[in-house]
């Protein structure tokens, strides 16, 4: 069990679906927290029986957990709350119903509690719902107006001690095809470099393929690219972090996003681990992501 004076972290994360619970939980996951989504309520508890944890834990709780019930939600906060192990928060995300309605409708999703895809009455239930968590919540932040980046920066004021913060560092693939990711403060092309696709044994498979890679690399403009793209990430990472950034996001991109940048992303990836950075990897077209810890 965890030493009473070593407290273990628990940061619960709940809220209306649409409010950007899933995308808090992403973001305490890119600060170093174990994150575990919708687990059944009456199981969380059991999740600190076995050995401690050596780092923080998100858990995510809403209504879509299978054996939700307003009362077992609060039942289950309340236990986790009392064990002297832990350090348990619960962290709510608000939201207007005007924008949740909103945001139902640009993804098209139907909302899980109106069957007949009505997303108002779903959306209103599921804040009638809620309210005990918000009263009960230690930190309530209303996502109504912010962005990404905003939700991100009050995630990690709110949750990452000044003194362990280190930059965390995203990279991620994507194709050009499906448009450029949202967020990505330093983006690279990759597509002068040869394609595997048009090699009859390599189209099928992808940039983590090892034979894939070798193919990539043969190119005569491959090292010197990879070179000047890691003198530029040794340069400017220590100075996004001297000026009190949390968070740096690099993109490489290709034609279809499954062979040329996951091939750079894998590669830079593994750089920037050997000098000690915690990266997220994420290859958007092959639906990948991973944490690397330098």
């Amino acid at each position: 069990m965890t030493n009473s004076m070593e407290m273990a972290h628990v940061v619960l994360v709940t809220g209306p679906s649409g409010a950007g619970r899933t995308t808090a939980i992403n973001f305490l996951e890119d600060a170093g927290f174990e994150a575990i989504d919708n687990v059944p309520l009456t199981l969380a508890p059991r999740l600190f029986e076995g050995p401690s944890l050596n780092r923080p834990l998100a858990l995510g709780l809403d209504t879509r957990n299978r054996d939700f019930s307003a009362i077992q939600m609060m039942e289950t906060i309340e236990e986790l709350a009392s064990k002297p192990s832990l350090k348990v928060e619960v962290l709510y995300l608000d939201c207007s119903v005007d924008v949740l309605i909103h945001r139902f409708s640009e993804t098209r999703r139907r909302h899980h509690l109106s069957p007949d895809g009505a997303a108002l009455a779903g959306i209103q239930m599921d804040l009638d719902l809620m309210q005990p968590a918000r009263a009960r919540a230690n930190v309530l932040i209303n996502t109504t107006t912010l962005s990404p980046n905003d939700l991100r920066s009050q995630i990690n004021q709110y949750f990452v001690p000044q003194k362990v913060k280190k930059l965390a560092i995203s990279v991620q693939s994507f194709s050009y095809k499906r448009g450029v990711p949202r967020g990505v403060d330093m983006m690279f092309d990759c597509r002068f470099l040869r394609n595997p696709y048009w090699d009859k044994g390599l189209s099928n498979q992808d940039g983590l393929s090892v034979a894939v890679q070798d193919y990539v690399a043969a190119d005569k403009n491959f090292l010197p690219f990879r070179n000047q793209i890691l003198t530029l990430a040794e340069l400017v990472i220590p100075a996004h972090q001297a000026e009190g950034r949390s968070y740096l996001s690099i993109g490489f991109g290709c034609t279809g996003g499954k062979h040329r940048s996951v091939t750079m992303a894998e590669i830079l990836c593994k750089d920037l681990q050997l000098s000690g950075w915690r990266v997220t990897i994420r290859h958007r077209e092959l639906v990948t992501q991973r944490d690397v810890h330098g």
